[in-house]
């Protein structure tokens, strides 16, 4: 009998879908509940000048954890990493609810993003083990799918706890999801994750990864220090220590041969990876505002619900959604164009955001927070690939890795930065509304200089004089 042409399905496979995309609902749709609840959080204890932190510790402990999943997939198997990131994630989000403070609500956002990063990562190791491979395809479709719907429901479900209930019953609803989750991981019977099956990794070298990872939190963590109280002399001893430590990790990340997080020269703008590396980072640093700040400006200014808030917010994510997979199908050949359109776009978006946050009207605001993502989710599946066929042979994994690692961590130098300009420009001490109009403005004009560098490496990336190669043969000039 011939074999069947239908496409592998996903039945009999429930269970295991219904474990990995648990974990990445909680990741993703955490940032956009906070994001929603964040102007009820402040109305009630405040804590204005800590806003950026909200958005930097929570990155950086999803760098931290997303980053060692592996090694700890490798030596303890999936269940136990995946289950403890779960029960991080709950009790984060049981401390923010408690919180007293802003300073609280940090440390939970700590826990949440040192959770939701593990439950991230170990996910799609998850879905390696879990599912045979013809699977694998449709099960990482679903993830994404998922991803695009969070995009819908995170900002309800933090708008309606606002509206109708109280924000801490938000933090208490994903506590409950992630106790449950790491409940059913770590008691519910033979899931198929098991030990690891390599050899435990070198606890030396482990050590100094840590390190390195610890050295690139204290960086993030010194530039966000410098905004609690601005002052020219403390705020920039401040950066320029978190600066050096950002830059010693690199430099030990360097060296570190074999246990490397990032590519070679993964922030040299004459390498092909490089500026596509110094790019992404660039235009997270100046596209975060709108994530850290956006709801807070939208709800004072403009008098909207938190509900409107967050789905305006929320709009970035629906046009990445949409522009993704408006291209999905394109040619190779029009890789550049779509890079460097989308891009433009995402630029683009920065001075609208300068006019339309502190002027208005509302919709206006959502249009260029749509038009932000669709200018990523134009270009991202190619960067991806463009970078992957510029990069040496023993570097392609790590390329694939250090985006997400690189946006993520833009996205926390970033919010750490668009705190330390909020707060320069009065926003934390009681501004009125001229006042937050005025730190409105501050904050997208200083991202108008990230924008530029960012497309300065764009076009580096996109027309790098000298061609990568992939797979053994030149990366030809029309791709």
């Amino acid at each position: 009998m011939p074999e069947s042409s239908d496409p592998p399905s996903l039945r009999g496979h429930g269970a295991a879908l219904i474990l990995v995309c648990a974990g990445v609902w909680l990741h993703a749709a955490d940032s956009l509940l906070v994001a929603t609840m964040l102007p009820a959080l402040v109305a009630e204890i405040g804590g204005e000048a800590l806003i950026g932190w909200t958005v930097s510790l929570y990155e950086i402990g999803t760098i931290l954890t997303g980053a060692a999943s592996g090694l700890l997939a490798a030596r303890y198997g999936v269940r136990l990493p995946m289950a403890v990131a779960a029960a991080a994630f709950a009790a984060g989000c049981a401390i923010s609810a408690l919180a007293p403070s802003m300073w609280v609500v940090l440390a939970g956002r700590l826990l949440q993003g040192l959770g939701g990063g593990g439950l991230m990562a170990l996910a799609f190791v998850a879905t390696s083990v879990l599912f045979p491979g013809p699977l694998v395809p449709r099960a990482i479709a679903a993830i994404s799918a998922l991803w695009g719907v969070s995009a819908f429901l995170g900002p309800l479900i933090g708008g309606l706890f606002v509206e109708y209930a109280d924000w801490r019953g938000g933090f208490w609803f994903f506590a409950a999801q992630a106790v449950a989750l790491s409940l059913w991981i770590g008691f519910g019977g033979n899931l198929g994750l098991g030990l690891g099956r390599r050899p435990p990794p070198d606890p030396a070298r482990n050590a100094v990864f840590s390190s390195r990872l610890l050295l690139l939190a204290a960086g993030v963590v010194l530039i966000a220090y410098g905004g609690v109280e601005v002052g020219p002399l403390r705020t920039a001893a401040c950066v320029l220590a978190g600066i050096a430590a950002i830059v010693a990790f690199l430099v030990l990340d360097t060296r570190a041969g074999g246990s490397r997080l990032l590519p070679r020269r993964s922030f040299d703008p004459a390498a092909p990876v490089g500026s596509g590396l110094v790019m992404i980072f660039c235009l997270a640093i100046a596209t975060i505002g709108v994530t850290a700040y956006g709801p807070l400006f939208i709800v004072l200014l403009h008098g909207a619900s938190a509900l409107v808030a967050g789905y305006i917010v929320a709009c970035a994510s629906i046009g990445w959604t949409i522009a993704a997979l408006l291209v999905a199908v394109s040619a190779e050949r029009h890789d550049r164009t779509l890079i460097g359109a989308g891009m433009l776009v995402v630029a683009a978006s920065i001075p609208g955001f300068l006019y339309s946050v502190p002027n208005g009207p509302v919709w206006l605001i959502a249009a260029f927070s749509a038009m932000q993502g669709a200018g990523f989710g134009m270009a991202w599946a190619f960067v991806l690939r463009r970078m992957t066929a510029l990069a040496p042979a023993d570097d392609t994994e790590r390329v694939a890795g250090a985006l997400p690692t690189v946006q993520r961590l833009g996205y926390a130098v970033g919010a750490a930065y668009v705190g330390i300009v909020a707060n320069a420009a009065g926003f934390a001490d009681g501004a009125d509304r001229a006042g937050i109009a005025e730190a409105a403005r501050a904050v997208f004009a200083a991202a108008i200089p990230f924008a530029v560098i960012g497309l300065a490496a764009t076009a580096r990336f996109i027309f790098p004089g000298a061609a990568g190669r992939r797979s053994g043969r030149k990366y030809d000039a029309d791709g």
